[in-house]
C-alpha cells in the first residue's frame, strides 16, 4: 500500500526542502518508485535540488489548483538529474516560480479538498510506493489536510527555543487530528553539542521518537542546493542518517 509523508517544519530555515529532497531520494535509490510535492506555493524552491529549471516547467501544482490541467501533467521524471537508476524512479511536482502566479494564488486562495484529491490521482496515475509532501512552515488549513491524510508526518527541529516552542504546538495539533505515525528530526545541530544527550531530551519532551539527528554540515552548505548530497556524498554521515530514516518509515 503506499505511503504519504508530510515533511513539515513550525519555523522556515529549519531545511525542510533539503530535508525532503534527500529523503526522497534515499527511498528511489533503495528501489522504489517516489513523488514529491511541493506544497510550498508562496515559497518554492525544491525543485533546484532536482536541477529542475524554471523553463522546463511547463505546468505546475498551481496549473492543477486553478483547475486548468491534470496533477499528473505537472509531475517531471528527475530520476536521470539526479543519479537514480532503475527500478527507482523519482517524480517531481513543482510550485509555480513565477510572481505573478504566485501572487495570484496568495490573492485568490484555492480549494484545499483539490489538493488531497490531486495527491490520490497523483499516486495512482504514477504508481507510488511513497509520496512526500514538501509543506508551508507553520500552521493553516493546507497544513491541517497534508497531517491528516499522512501515514507518516515528519516534524523537523533545530536546537533552538523558538523551535521547541513551535514544535510543541505542531505535536499537539498532530495528536488531535488523531497522525497515524509521528516522528523527529533534530537538523542543523551543532558539532559542541552531545547528540545522543540531545536525541534523549528531545523525545522526553514530546514523547515521541527523533527519527535522525542531523549535525549543522559545511559539505552540504558548500553544495548550496545544487543536487541532492546524499547523492553528491554517498559515504558521508549525514547521508547515513538519512538511510536510518527512510528504513524507519519502510518499517513502520
Amino acid at each position: 500500500m503506499p505511503k504519504v509523508v508530510s515533511i513539515h517544519s513550525y519555523r522556515g530555515g529549519t531545511g525542510k526542502s533539503n530535508f525532503t529532497a534527500n529523503l526522497a531520494t534515499t527511498m528511489a535509490l533503495l528501489g522504489h518508485r517516489v513523488g514529491v510535492v511541493d506544497t510550498d506555493v508562496p515559497s518554492p524552491g525544491i525543485h533546484n535540488l532536482f536541477c529542475l529549471e524554471p523553463e522546463q516547467m511547463g505546468k505546475t501544482l498551481n496549473n492543477y489548483l486553478w483547475g486548468e490541467s491534470p496533477i499528473q501533467d505537472a509531475a517531471y521524471d528527475v530520476s536521470a538529474n539526479i543519479g537514480v537508476d532503475s527500478p527507482g524512479q523519482l517524480f517531481l511536482v513543482p510550485s509555480s516560480v513565477k510572481a505573478d502566479e504566485i501572487a495570484r494564488i496568495l490573492k485568490e486562495g484555492y480549494d484545499v479538498k483539490l489538493l488531497n484529491d490531486g495527491f490520490r490521482s497523483l499516486v495512482k496515475a504514477l504508481q507510488l510506493d511513497y509520496l512526500f509532501i514538501d509543506t508551508h512552515p507553520g500552521l493553516s488549513k493546507e497544513t491541517f489536510l497534508s497531517i491528516a491524510i499522512s501515514h507518516v508526518l515528519i516534524l523537523i527541529l533545530r536546537p533552538d527555543k523558538q523551535d521547541y516552542q513551535g514544535t510543541a504546538i505542531t505535536v499537539d495539533v498532530a495528536r488531535q487530528l488523531k497522525v497515524r505515525k509521528m516522528l523527529l528530526a533534530i537538523n542543523k545541530a551543532h558539532s559542541k553539542l552531545n547528540l545522543e544527550a540531545l536525541k534523549q531530551k528531545v523525545e522526553e519532551t514530546y514523547g515521541e521518537t527523533v527519527a535522525g539527528v542531523f549535525p549543522l554540515s559545511e559539505d552540504m552548505v558548500q553544495l548550496a542546493s545544487e543536487g541532492v548530497f546524499c547523492v553528491k556524498y554517498p559515504e558521508h554521515p549525514v547521508t547515513k542518517e538519512f538511510r536510518k530514516v527512510a528504513q524507519q518509515i519502510i518499517e513502520g
